[in-house]
């Protein structure tokens, strides 16, 4: 090799060192493939412009390495907790008994309601066998309640209501034994200012809103229902007919019929019960909430002689061979 192509590979061999030590400090931050050079006198054309090339990556490497953010950082220093100064308060200890004078004001409150606390405990009539919120029209204490709601509804009218229904939701109590009924148990039972309204609506309507109490397995007193359990396991309305003292009468789509129900489900501005109740006409309050007129109900039953009984009228009746799944027993 000629001292001129000498001289050329030892610039090439220290361009060569150059790079690698600057791709050695990006690879701290980022791997990268390592880059080398294979300089021969045969293939060594240009210096210059070896030169420029070596030195446009040795650029190129440090944007890299600047834009990436450092890995490791610099422990934060602690701050140190303030340790709180002493705290000076005087504290006085009172013994509560029978020493320490009435307080005027709770004693006047008291005096309010008082007595209305000691009415609850006040017995209304008898209930024969548990009643108990189960299964699509929330069993027995389902149609205790739409019982209730229908008979003091007919007596506000004046004449006989065919339907009531209202929502299982609104029943608070799971079960209320058998044994005495008292005040408390129907407040526990229905503890909201629901009132009780009338409304008209046309068969055809009257079979869509059992539809509706069907799905949402809702109260109703005053039909006989056949329904189905689907795959999803919900409840779907296969047929529907007034229950009149026992007999079975076909609800006439064209006929306009006077339907019971509480202005909660006629003032729900969405879902099923809206669709249908804002058909509703001829609405008018009856001017009691559904507690007292339930209330009223068991006082007249027992003052008829006759016990709230728990047993079942099948005024709800799964059609098993359609269904699906199959339900537990209503109680």
């Amino acid at each position: 090799m000629t001292r001129k192509g000498r001289k050329r590979c030892c610039e090439s061999t220290l361009w060569c060192d150059i790079l690698l030590k600057l791709s050695a400090q990006v690879n701290r931050v980022q791997k990268f493939g390592l880059l080398y050079f294979r300089i021969c006198q045969k293939e060594i054309t240009a210096l210059i412009r070896a030169k420029l090339a070596l030195l446009g990556c040795a650029l190129l490497l440090f944007m890299v390495a600047a834009a990436q953010p450092a890995r490791a950082q610099a422990p934060a220093r602690a701050i140190p907790t303030p340790t709180p100064g002493p705290v000076h308060a005087n504290v006085t200890e009172t013994s509560v008994d029978s020493s320490l004078p009435d307080d005027k004001a709770v004693d006047k409150m008291l005096t309010v309601y008082s007595p209305k606390v000691r009415a609850l405990d006040v017995v209304i009539g008898k209930l024969k066998g548990d009643l108990k919120k189960v299964g699509v029209g929330a069993g027995s204490l389902g149609s205790f309640v739409a019982d209730g709601i229908r008979a003091e509804a007919s007596t506000k009218l004046g004449k006989p209501i065919l339907l009531a229904v209202t929502n299982s939701g609104g029943l608070r109590r799971n079960v209320i034994p058998e044994g005495e009924l008292k005040l408390r148990d129907i407040f526990e039972l229905m503890p909201f200012e629901n009132a009780l309204v009338a409304f008209d609506l046309t068969g055809a309507q009257v079979t869509d809103l059992l539809r509706v109490v069907v799905s949402h397995r809702d109260v109703q007193s005053g039909a006989r229902v056949k329904y189905r359990i689907n795959h999803d396991k919900q409840a779907q309305l296969e047929s529907a007919r007034f229950l009149v003292n026992g007999v079975e009468k076909e609800i006439d789509p064209a006929a306009t019929y006077t339907v019971v129900s509480i202005d909660y489900l006629l003032n729900v501005t969405g879902g099923d019960y809206a669709a249908v109740l804002k058909q509703a006409r001829n609405t008018r309050p009856l001017g009691v909430t559904i507690r007292d007129a339930l209330t009223d109900y068991v006082k007249a039953e027992t003052a008829a002689g006759r016990e709230i009984k728990s047993t079942l009228d099948d005024r709800f009746v799964l059609d098993k061979a359609t269904s699906a799944a199959a339900e537990g027993p209503q109680l």
